[in-house]
């Protein structure tokens, strides 16, 4: 049949269209069904176009600064017109990329809003009208979107979520960011480097409140120091917004209500799954919309499995793509296949990081998290001031924490804040799959002169052998 295969993919994000490659690889018939763009929220409205926009900024915030490395620059100015351009151009090649790799890996596309029939079948209603599909198995991978305040809808115009603040219709004046975790916060860089005057709203104790405590400081003290207005312990009460900007209830960290205006606002609270009207409900066990599923992604119905932001946390697009890797996998394996040994995700070795000015980079227990587990530790640090690369390109405000077992030397957590650490903890993060000691860390030759030689003197400061501190 024409409309059978062996795997469907329902959704083409990041998880989607890596599990198709792999389920392809692996000579399985594969298709993968897109309501709207093939590459998913992440390639286009989601991590690289914010990457591309938080390049500009960080462009034209060395160029304001170009006497600090010696240079004259005059009449600078931002074309916030030009830079979303160019973000929206960073997208659309990236979408026709994962087209391409459909093509190359033979992967039919069906195009339109997928509805599960059962735990092997689905239709798609596109602009041809509805077609039905089966497979021997399929790959939920539909992802997720922004959370919306209950008593104040982002309407696009003057509450935005992050896909209105990708493509604003104008450059805010004066911005208000509720939520401090990854995307608030990146947003808040971005729109404070390119000249906004920015309040962040966190009603927890702290900003990024996944990381670590020490870098949640560090990172609230560097955006101060830029000009945002941080508000920790407080809560929006209240949000409206008329043609001339937003109005504000804010309660602090006291109790105390204050109004507020703002230009525009940008809620960043958390994600809604993407799994109503799916006929996901009755096919597996749901917990707040969220798809349950066992480490490899199976749902309680044979031949349904799930991945990505549609399942329990972290929500990540990296997980989002082991996790595809590891479905298909253990697709395969099901189908016969000997040869492929899928392995569980292990979410202890999931990296994350933020990309604001400075960056934020993690993985692992925070220093909090392992002592409340009742690990005996040692904890290195190590800052930015005592390396000699950080010093040349400018960027000496920062440092790298590790956290070690005291007992055992492996190698519980690490944790970064400044320039180019969300380059630099992929090292640590295969120092942890390998199940790497202090030993081994210590024994590496570390290349001179660069920024990674601070992840070994963190490791030396552990043990009380840093040399450059």
């Amino acid at each position: 049949m024409a409309n059978s295969y062996d795997v469907i993919v329902l959704g083409s994000g990041p998880g989607g269209y890596v599990a198709a490659i792999r389920c392809a690889q692996l000579g399985l018939n594969t298709a993968i069904v897109e309501r709207e763009n093939l590459g998913g929220i992440c390639l286009n409205w989601g991590c690289i176009p914010t990457k591309a926009l938080l390049r500009s900024a960080e462009i034209f915030h060395y160029m304001q600064n170009a006497g600090d490395y010696g240079l004259k620059a005059q009449k600078i100015e931002a074309d916030l017109e030009a830079v979303v351009k160019r973000s929206r151009g960073v997208a659309k090649q990236l979408n026709q990329g994962v087209a391409h790799l459909m093509k190359k890996n033979k992967i039919a596309v069906h195009m339109g809003e997928g509805t599960l029939t059962g735990p092997t079948s689905l239709t798609v209603k596109g602009e041809k009208g509805e077609e039905k599909l089966t497979a021997k198995h399929i790959i939920v991978a539909t992802g997720a979107r922004a959370r919306d305040l209950p008593f104040a809808p982002a309407d696009g115009k003057r509450i935005w979520t992050y896909r209105h603040a990708m493509v604003p219709p104008e450059m805010p004046k004066k911005l208000l960011v509720i939520g401090s975790g990854a995307i608030g916060i990146e947003f808040a860089s971005f729109y404070n480097d390119m000249g906004a005057e920015v309040t962040v709203v966190e009603m927890l104790d702290r900003i990024v409140p996944v990381e670590d405590h020490e870098v949640s400081a560090f990172l609230e003290k560097s955006l101060t120091k830029q000009g945002m207005k941080i508000l920790t312990g407080a809560g929006v009460e209240d949000l409206k917004a008329d043609a001339k900007g937003v109005k504000a209830k804010i309660k602090d960290k006291s109790g105390k209500v204050a109004d507020h205006e703002f230009t525009h606002a940008i809620v960043a609270i958390g994600i809604q799954p993407n799994t109503e009207n799916i006929g996901i409900d009755k096919l597996a066990e749901m917990d707040r919309g969220f798809i349950q599923i066992d480490d490899y992604g199976r749902t309680k119905s044979k031949g349904l499995w799930a991945i990505g932001d549609c399942t329990p946390g972290p929500w990540l697009a990296h997980k989002a793509s082991h996790e595809g890797v590891t479905a298909a996998e253990a697709i395969a394996q099901e189908l016969g296949n000997k040869e492929v040994h899928p392995h569980a995700l292990d979410r202890r070795n999931i990296p994350g990081c933020t990309y604001c000015h400075p960056q934020v980079a993690s993985v692992g227990l925070t220093e909090k998290a392992a002592k409340e587990q009742g690990y005996d530790l040692k904890v290195g640090n190590f800052p930015f001031i005592g390396n000699g690369k950080a010093i040349a390109l400018g960027e000496a405000n920062g440092f790298i924490k590790t956290v070690f077992d005291a007992k055992t030397g492996e190698l519980l957590g690490a944790h970064m804040i400044g320039a180019e650490v969300t380059e630099l903890i992929q090292g640590y993060t295969v120092g942890k799959q390998l199940e790497t000691t202090e030993a081994e860390l210590m024994q590496t030759v570390f290349p001179h002169p660069t920024l990674s030689e601070m992840m070994h003197e963190s490791v030396l400061s552990a043990y009380g052998r840093a040399l450059h501190i």
